[in-house]
């Protein structure tokens, strides 16, 4: 049976649509299969804000350069050095590239950012958001000649030594001359995530989308694709513990923990708040609350840090002393006051400045906080209850720099390609930046659509 189409893109995200737009303009027919309808498509772009790209001067989005030097140094510190280093150099290298491309698709980038984030000279942020990103490339996608359907799960895929032959559709076999899976992780499915964190899963809540169930990878690994990444690791950070189990997004993050202090169910701190400048450490602290008793912790400040970050969804919890405050959080309010005296006690006199590693500190605590460490003394006092917010999961399959997936035999599949959080493993093995996601997905997607594209029509 003749294919009726030259690839099949599984996914519909920035990674898929990347990957869709790319291999149509390469001159191949596309069919691009989302497991969500048209509302919800998107995967977790839906909720994202920026791209981390590496550039060389200051643009009207961007109010500085970005050397590709200076951007696989901040991966390599927040992933320990636990990443592929050819491939993630190469990644930042056709990251400069990135900007224009996704420009001529139709996306469009709103002026650099000041403020609090301090992502104006590294970061390129949407116009309109991830949304209206995802609704560009939609529509270029269509206009291309793509098709896209809708409510569409992959529920098998046919693969024979390394070959792809044809996917399974409700009870519909699509055959093609190529694949590209981009169809994300399984941070969705709670039963696979609880078989590496036990029963403390079931408290995580999932701030991306909750289609990501991993069927794909599952599909992918079962029929010999070698696997990349540690099944723990994942983008995790600290999300309102009032958010919903699915779907919560960027507005249920908090932004808040370098300003004050965290401690878990004991009133008991149990990291240094003030390790590092928050967009390059925010995503260690759904990992840190995780290990926490009932997997829940409080961010406690006062009033003189209530204005410096941006807003959750959800208004902080107030008091006029600490106490109080320990009442309405459901902690002991004696240790809680003793961890506060103790923290003020520690604090060391600086000069405060929320945009640099500053030297305000503390001495003689454990553990200390590093920077930005003032007293929490002006009333009234506040506090956010925060869980594990889980974004996408680092387990997945190994490629190329063609995007080829690798089978465990060591040989480059003949047909399959990957982009995105399924593959995103082989950059971030721990770890995690803003807006590296967006960055490896449009990346890899460019690169696995030209490359399925060409496999297709050779």
């Amino acid at each position: 049976m003749k294919p009726e189409y030259d690839v099949i893109v599984i996914g519909g995200g920035n990674a898929a649509l990347c990957a869709a737009i790319s291999a149509r303009n390469e001159g191949a027919s596309v069919l691009v299969l989302e497991a969500a309808d048209a509302f919800w498509r998107g995967g977790n772009t839906r909720h994202t804000r920026n791209m981390r790209c590496a550039h060389d001067a200051a643009t009207a989005s961007l109010s500085g350069p970005y050397s590709e030097s200076e951007f696989f140094d901040d991966l390599l510190r927040v992933t320990k050095g636990q990443t592929d280093e050819a491939l993630a150099r190469f990644m930042i290298h056709e990251s400069k590239s990135m900007l224009g491309w996704i420009e001529e698709q139709g996306v469009r980038w709103q002026p650099s950012l000041g403020g609090t984030l301090s992502l104006g000279r590294t970061n390129s942020f949407f116009l309109g958001g991830g949304r209206a990103m995802l609704n560009a490339l939609y529509q270029t996608a269509e206009d291309l000649g793509v098709e896209i359907r809708y409510e569409s799960e992959v529920t098998d895929i046919e693969i024979e030594g390394g070959h792809f032959h044809s996917v399974t559709v409700g009870a519909e076999r699509l055959p093609a001359r190529a694949l590209v899976a981009a169809a994300g992780g399984f941070e969705s499915n709670i039963e696979w995530l609880k078989r590496y964190w036990g029963e403390a899963a079931d408290n995580f809540l999932i701030r991306g989308t909750r289609n990501n169930r991993g069927t794909v990878l599952r599909l992918l690994l079962d029929n010999d694709v070698r696997e990349v990444g540690d099944p723990t690791q994942c983008h995790a950070v600290a999300i309102d513990a009032r958010a919903p189990k699915y779907d919560g997004g960027i507005i249920t993050r908090l932004d808040c923990v370098v300003f004050g202090i965290v401690v878990n169910r004991k009133a008991e701190r149990f990291y240094d708040e003030g390790e590092d400048i928050w967009p390059k450490r925010y995503a260690i602290w759904g990992r840190l609350v995780a290990a926490q008793p009932d997997q829940i912790a409080f961010i406690i400040f006062d009033a003189s840090s209530l204005k410096l970050f941006m807003p959750s969804l959800y208004p902080p919890i107030s008091a006029p002393t600490i106490a109080e405050l320990a009442g309405k959080l459901e902690l002991d309010s004696s240790a809680l006051e003793e961890t506060v005296a103790a923290f003020n006690a520690a604090c060391r006199p600086g000069t405060f400045d929320d945009k640099i590693l500053d030297d305000c500190s503390t001495e003689g605590l454990s553990p200390p906080k590093s920077h930005w460490a003032r007293p929490l003394v002006e009333a009234p006092f506040y506090a956010y209850p925060v869980r594990p917010g889980i974004t996408f999961t680092y387990l997945g399959v190994r490629v190329d720099k063609d995007a080829r997936m690798t089978m465990n035999d060591g040989r480059g599949s003949a047909n399959m390609f990957a982009a995105g959080e399924i593959m995103a493993g082989n950059v971030l093995g721990e770890g995690y930046a803003a807006g590296i996601g967006m960055t490896i997905g449009a990346v890899f997607g460019r690169i696995a659509g030209r490359e399925a594209a060409r496999s297709a029509l050779s």
